[in-house]
């Protein structure tokens, strides 16, 4: 049966980047069947050794990042490096010619450089400002407002998250900003330089939220601790230490949990006392105190698994807040998405193939990250037809480099 694997057989995108939006957007191409070749230096990227690490000091990040990609090692110090390196991302075929990049676009990475020997070009660069400065996800939120907004109702202090969600979501975009320009490539023939900026991305999703519009309007949006803004959304214990966050968004979610703790008469209460309408959802936000105080009367009296039988009967929306290990227990398994890997350097570990779940297609078992230069040889001799002597004598005098440790 076909695989997610044929979805983009036959492209070919050189991949010359670090830490998550470029790689995350490589990747994403890679699980889709195109030929994503990483370009890295001698001993490795800027990210090579980024935490988590195994005991070894084998970054987990890295490999996580790299699945399905084939590695080249080009010392890229060197002119023989750096001409290596453009002649494979200037390689033709009507599917090649393609860089995917977070490095800036100057010297021998330039688009003006290396659209001279290939006018047709797709050069995808990510930045961290649209005018090219450095920034990082811990960096544009501080400019976006979000720490500001996020933790207890009563503190002045601000609080960073752990979760990188610019570079996810413009990693993504770079995946799609390739596609679409190589679309258009295949209707006209034209090249160009994409440039996709990470505030850009923060800034386009804070408009789509209407947090922007919120403000221009003169609403000042609030702290509100563990409440889901705007509806009724909050965390509960349950008599057995347990938490919970229990949610009552959309009309069926709020009557699934008011027939689940049976609070109709908690709710006509509240509704007369307050004069609100709890089935708005605005209305159950404006009641949120209220409402979780009456949750948490029901959840507290009961063990999660009680709480469990009667949440799981009615369709209430929630879930259990747990931790690392406990959901690699109770979540991973059965989960097509992930299959067991051998990750060289690292041993065996769960991983996950492409989110997409196609009909018409089977999904493509993971595959493990490449070995840093892995592929060096086997690309070099494929793309550019260099002969395994030529190879040999440019490893030699130390312009490339195999595979850093055994496959």
């Amino acid at each position: 049966m076909t695989t997610t694997a044929q979805l983009l057989g036959g492209m070919r995108v050189i991949e010359a980047a670090a830490f998550v939006a470029a790689p995350l957007g490589g990747m994403t191409l890679a699980q889709m069947g195109a030929d994503v070749i990483r370009l890295d230096t001698l001993g490795g990227g800027l990210d090579y050794r980024r935490w988590p690490v195994t005991q070894d000091n084998t970054s987990l990040f890295w490999c996580g990042l790299n699945k399905h990609k084939r590695s080249v090692v080009v010392n890229l110090s060197t002119p023989e490096g750096r001409e290596l390196a453009m002649a494979l991302i200037t390689a033709p075929g009507p599917e090649a010619g393609m860089l995917l990049t977070n490095f800036p676009p100057r010297g021998w990475l330039s688009y003006e450089a290396l659209s001279e020997r290939r006018p047709d070009l797709i050069q995808l660069t990510l930045q961290g400002d649209r005018q090219g400065g450095s920034a990082v996800d811990y960096t544009v939120n501080t400019r976006v407002g979000f720490p500001l907004l996020t933790g207890p109702e009563d503190s002045d202090d601000v609080v960073n998250h752990v979760l990188p969600a610019w570079d996810l979501v413009t990693g993504k975009m770079a995946a799609l900003g390739l596609l679409a320009a190589e679309r258009h490539r295949l209707r006209t023939g034209q090249g160009q330089h994409v440039k996709l900026a990470l505030e850009d991305m923060a800034l386009a999703t804070m408009a789509h939220l209407g947090f922007i519009a919120e403000s221009q309007l003169g609403q000042q949006r609030q702290r509100y601790g563990n409440y889901l803004f705007g509806a009724f959304g909050r965390d509960v214990k349950c008599a057995d230490g347990v938490r919970l966050m229990v949610v009552g968004l959309t009309g069926k979610q709020w009557q699934s949990l008011v027939e689940a703790i049976g609070m109709h008469d908690e709710v006509q209460r509240i509704e007369q006392a307050r004069g609100l309408n709890l089935r708005l959802e605005g209305d159950r936000f404006k009641a949120r105190e209220a409402i979780a105080l009456a949750v948490q009367t029901w959840v507290g009296a009961r063990t999660f698994s009680q709480v469990t039988q009667v949440f799981e009967q009615h369709g209430v929306c929630w879930g259990r807040y747990q931790s690392v290990e406990q959901m690699i227990e109770h979540t991973l398994p059965g989960n097509p998405m992930f299959s067991t890997v051998h990750q060289p350097g690292v041993g065996a570990i769960s991983s996950p193939s492409l989110e997409l779940d196609f009909s018409a297609l089977a999904r493509e078992p993971a595959r493990p990250a490449p070995v840093l230069g892995q592929h060096t040889e086997q690309v070099l001799v494929e793309v550019l037809g260099l002969s395994h002597a030529e190879f040999g004598r440019l490893h030699d005098q130390g312009i490339v480099a195999g595979a850093a440790q055994p496959v």
